[in-house]
């Protein structure tokens, strides 16, 4: 494939390889040869780079094989804890998986903060997911009405024999109506449905239930000579009904630490809120820091992150400006600082029931019910923005995560254990800054 080269300036240049076919059919180590071949100038280093990362049990290894397609060797990232956070008077130690530095620090300290101040709230406000058949209609609105209620009772049984499952456990469809969007888009409707699905997050049944749905429509909408044309049924991310709220509290005075005074904080800390809740730009990175809370405990327990982060976003915007999600004030003299989000999790099913590590993940949370694993990943979340607010209005960002990024750093350069311990204490009081830390083991092998 890389066997043609032309010259261009004096220099000779790779072509680009031909497509392959049957590559899924291949063996993973067929792959692996095929990739160091034809993008790694055959150079066996890289493979033995992804061999090293292979799973020494072969059952482990094959698990993780068939969580997805083309697979060729694993990628690890970190599996932390957060220990000393009490929701709800209840001692929690919370799994975070994340790549980034200080995140899991920050969490830690926020706990151990509250933990001294009476702990963190939480409640599920509501667990109401919801899904779309979407379809184009361009006869008259009164008649695609009048079907629509003339037909709900048939769309209702169509699906009873998916629910059979989801109903034992409490779940399935809530209710559905029409939706007329033809305001936005010409002959544009979609049927909105609203589902329970219990501890499960739920997407594949609520997906199957739709595209029954869209069937059943369809049949119904032939049988009256209605010109109907479905165009797709999936649910919806955006769950907005499927809240739940985090907060803490305390007296201003109960702020007051060594590093700074309660009041001046308190006043600081709602004023960086309200810049957030005002200013997209600064509201962006805001959330993002919520996020690194949200994500890795929702990486932990095998849920949807993708799925997590786009609702999220998306009822950041809900009023139409991109703003905070978490709010701050003082009232009477008590600082309030909290957050509300939606989050369509599940604790059952999915890789919630297949990946090992998540099964350790969530026996360390109590084995919690998808509602009680909402609360506690909004308090991830929370905790993660009280850290970050908290390091930019005394110290600033840069001092606490460059500290954490040192060891990072440092085995860039890969320091010896003696030579990081050594760097470590060295920069203690001192500022940590890339060029810093190399110039620093440089001195350290040049004496």
């Amino acid at each position: 494939m890389f066997d043609k080269f032309y010259l261009c300036k004096d220099k000779f240049v790779r072509t680009m390889p031909k497509p392959v076919t049957g590559f899924s059919k291949l063996s993973k180590h067929q792959k692996i040869d095929w990739l160091i071949t034809h993008y790694f100038n055959k150079d066996e280093s890289f493979k033995d780079i992804l061999l090293a990362y292979w799973n020494s049990s072969q059952k482990l290894q094959q698990l993780h094989d068939e969580f997805i397609e083309n697979t060729i060797s694993n990628f690890y990232l970190p599996f932390s804890v957060a220990p000393n956070f009490l929701i709800n008077h209840r001692l929690f130690t919370i799994p975070m998986v994340i790549e980034e530095s200080s995140v899991v620090a920050a969490a830690s300290n926020a706990a151990k903060f509250w933990m001294d101040r009476g702990g963190f709230e939480a409640e599920v406000i509501s667990t109401t997911k919801n899904g779309q058949v979407h379809f184009n209609y361009y006869g008259e609105k009164e008649t695609i009405f009048e079907f629509f209620n003339t037909i709900k009772p048939e769309l209702f049984k169509s699906i009873v024999p998916l629910e059979a499952s989801m109903k034992k456990r409490g779940g399935g469809l809530l209710d559905m109506s029409l939706v007329d969007k033809t305001e936005a888009l010409e002959g544009y409707f979609y049927l909105h449905c609203t589902f329970e699905t219990a501890d499960a997050m739920g997407a594949n049944f609520i997906n199957s239930c739709l595209e029954q749905l869209a069937k059943t429509l369809k049949e119904q909408a032939e049988k009256n000579s209605l010109p109907l044309e479905i165009v797709m049924s999936i649910l919806s991310n955006y769950v907005p009904e499927c809240l739940v709220r985090a907060r803490v509290s305390c007296k201003v005075d109960a702020l007051t630490t060594p590093e700074f005074e309660g009041k001046q904080f308190a006043e600081k800390f709602v004023r960086a809120v309200a810049i957030a809740h005002n200013e997209p730009r600064r509201a962006v990175t805001h959330n993002k820091g919520i996020m690194n809370g949200i994500d890795a405990v929702i990486l932990a327990t095998g849920n949807d992150f993708r799925a997590v982060e786009a609702g999220i976003h998306a009822y950041a915007s809900k009023n139409g400006t991109y703003t905070s999600l978490t709010h701050a004030q003082i009232k009477d003299d008590i600082f309030h600082f909290w957050i509300e989000v939606p989050l369509a999790i599940g604790t059952v099913g999915g890789l919630t029931s297949l990946h090992p590590l998540v099964k350790v993940a969530l026996a360390m949370l109590q084995k919690p019910k998808a509602t009680e694993l909402m609360k506690i990943i909004a308090v991830a979340g929370l905790a993660q923005n009280f850290a970050a607010i908290k390091s930019l209005v005394t110290t600033g960002i840069q001092q606490g995560h460059m500290k954490m990024h040192l060891m990072n750093i440092l085995n860039q350069l890969e320091a010896t254990p003696a030579e990081k311990e050594l760097a470590v204490n060295h920069f203690k009081d001192t500022t940590v800054t890339h060029s810093a830390a190399i110039n620093y083991i440089k001195s350290l092998r040049e004496n």
